[in-house]
């Protein structure tokens, strides 16, 4: 059997599921009257915004020149920096892999990163350009940079449009040349090899009645229907309910041999047990289990809280489900005097935590109170004790900090020359520090800067988009924590403290963000029956405050004519009854307010 297993990674927009479109069609896996846009884009939300957010296999058979059949396994990858996660355990199970750069944009900040990537999992890389069917690509030029930034001959790199399908023969060529076999099984074949199996874990599904499907890479021996098979790490003993492969939907096969990407279906339906990164192996295999993955690090913290605390069973529920499609989800419960139970919850970065926040409303139909997201800090109080926090909230009071660490990122930003000032404004802006810089061929300048990660946090990606027009680029990667001169800007409304609003900001910014704050709150917080005072609080002082007028109701309106002292006694026993109503008020915050002062919090 004829073997390549291969990637596409590239830049977010830069085509790589419509190639994957074009090379299932070439070689004819999926009928044409079944084709559409995006095939490998399971989630509405990935279709609906045009990017990928779970990797996804898919197992192709092509007839090569040479006159040989080969089977070709494809993952097709997240292009975002927020699930780089998902790319490097794609490499994982791949020799090889297709690096795709837009003809019309050229190389990107993320096509570095992910490059970078590739190399250490040790992939053959075959470079690639798209879109070369647009009116405004520059294949000559962007095959230049891509052959200066891998040091091999522009003659090297392949141009292809997934659109047309121009280049597409040649390219799965290429593969079958470029890409490597999976290496040899380590283990006798024959009877004994289905006593040696051993294949690594890179994603899982899973389904009420199957229960967790696990996608799995094979090293060695083979994995077949029926067979006692065990988790490495867990310990857990299984039986193989079903092994497949992915055509790309899910079909049954009898085995899955040395070298193969496929799943096996687990029966499974305990949350906690399978993990990424896991070895399955047989149950009385001598071999050693493989090398896991690095857990993915949670940049962003927020808390997810149930509009209704009878729902806290249900959110518990559906956040098992959603870690069991999505492993870099992280979370523990939590309380808050005035919203309930809820959860704290870790993500890679913003956008993950809008695609986590939207699939419980879709997928699982809950209502939720999104609290504005965060990172985790280091807090050494005076009595020298040092813990980590990660909600605004728990922050210690100010008179009892001595001092705060915070996470920093080194950020790669690739501009056209025209925004560079700008560039550098906004770098000061958001406390960054620019270092060195490098020109390409076609006048674009790398920049290398670093930042804290709450800046980078603070709406940091939309303004460079702003500023470069849209043509800038950017990809971050973790330094160390470093000292942090930041303070925690609480919200009152009614004079009660509302977490949900809480946030930690930089100590030279309190005042300006205080009476932004209120001001923004005093604009879509409803009126109430009681006049609401809306409040902002930091250093153990009120920075800043702002009065809602009550709702006034029309309690002379029956009245027509008579004496002016009726009305008056009307409206002073309608004045009375709200400072009554005062006294005891608890303001309902809606939902959409909540969701509205998270967006304000990313600006």
């Amino acid at each position: 059997m004829h073997i390549r297993n291969f990637s596409i990674i590239a830049h977010i927009d830069h085509g790589k599921s419509t190639l994957a479109d074009r090379l299932l069609e070439f070689t004819h896996t999926i009928e044409a009257r079944k084709m559409r846009d995006q095939v490998l884009d399971r989630m509405d939300l990935e279709r609906e915004r045009g990017i990928t957010i779970k990797m996804q296999p898919a197992r192709m058979q092509y007839h090569a020149s040479d006159g040989q059949e080969y089977i070709l396994n494809l993952i097709d990858t997240p292009g975002h920096i927020d699930f780089a996660y998902e790319v490097s355990r794609a490499l994982s199970a791949v020799e090889g892999v297709i690096l795709l750069v837009d003809a019309t944009q050229g190389i990107q900040a993320q096509t570095l990163t992910t490059l970078g990537m590739a190399k250490s999992a040790g992939c053959i890389i075959v470079p690639v350009i798209s879109k070369i069917d647009s009116p405004y690509a520059r294949p000559d030029e962007v095959r230049q940079e891509v052959a200066d930034l891998l040091s091999v001959s522009p003659d090297t790199v392949l141009a292809v449009s997934g659109r047309t399908g121009e280049g597409v023969s040649e390219l799965l060529e290429t593969i079958i040349e470029k890409v490597p076999a999976p290496r040899a099984s380590m283990v006798p074949t024959g009877a004994n090899a289905t006593n040696e199996a051993r294949a690594t874990i890179f994603d899982f599904s899973y389904s009420t009645h199957r229960g967790i499907a696990v996608f799995v890479r094979v090293f060695d021996g083979a994995l077949k229907k029926g067979m006692p098979l065990s988790f490495a790490a867990a310990g857990k003993k299984f039986v193989a309910l079903e092994t497949g492969v992915f055509m790309p939907d899910e079909t049954a096969s009898e085995s899955l041999s040395a070298g193969e990407i496929g799943y096996v279906v687990t029966g499974i339906k305990e949350p906690g047990i399978v993990a990424v990164g896991d070895t399955i192996m047989a149950e009385k295999g001598a071999l050693r289990p493989l090398e896991g993955f690095e857990r993915p690090r949670p940049v962003v913290w927020a808390s997810i809280y149930p509009e209704s605390q009878d729902d806290l069973p249900d959110l518990r529920q559906a956040l098992e489900r959603l870690r069991l499609s999505d492993s870099s989800l992280s979370f523990e419960e939590e309380s808050s005097g005035v919203l309930g139970r809820g959860f704290r919850c870790g993500f890679l970065g913003m956008l993950h935590l809008e695609i986590i926040s939207e699939r419980l409303r879709r997928e699982f139909n809950l209502k939720l109170i999104v609290t504005i997201p965060t990172i985790a800090y280091v807090v050494t109080r005076k009595n020298n004790k040092r813990e980590t926090v990660y909600t605004p909230s728990r922050f210690p009071d100010y008179s009892d900090i001595l001092s705060i660490e915070e996470p920093w990122v080194k950020v790669i930003l690739i501009t056209p020359p025209d925004a560079l000032s700008g560039l550098m404004q906004l770098f000061h802006d958001h406390e960054g520090t620019v270092g060195a810089t490098e020109g390409y061929t076609d006048g674009r300048i790398e920049l290398s800067a670093e930042m804290p990660l709450r800046e980078l946090m603070r709406g940091f990606f939309d303004r460079v988009k702003n500023v470069s027009s849209g043509y800038a680029s950017l990809s971050y990667e973790f330094l160390d924590e470093r000292p942090a001169d930041v303070v925690r800007l609480d919200m009152l409304v009614a004079e009660e403290e509302v977490p949900a609003f809480a946030r930690i900001i930089s100590r030279r910014r309190v005042e300006a963000e205080g009476e932004r704050m209120v001001e923004k709150l005093s604009q879509i917080l409803p009126r109430q029956l009681f006049v609401t005072k809306i409040q902002a609080q930091a250093l153990g002082r009120i920075i800043s405050s702002k009065t809602l007028s009550a709702m006034r109701k029309d309690v002379t309106g029956y009245l027509y004519g008579g004496d002016i002292t009726r009305k008056m006694k009307l409206l002073e026993k309608q004045k009375k009854g709200k400072k009554r109503r005062a006294v005891h008020a608890k303001v309902e915050i809606p939902e959409e307010v909540f969701m509205k002062m998270v967006q304000e919090s990313e600006r």
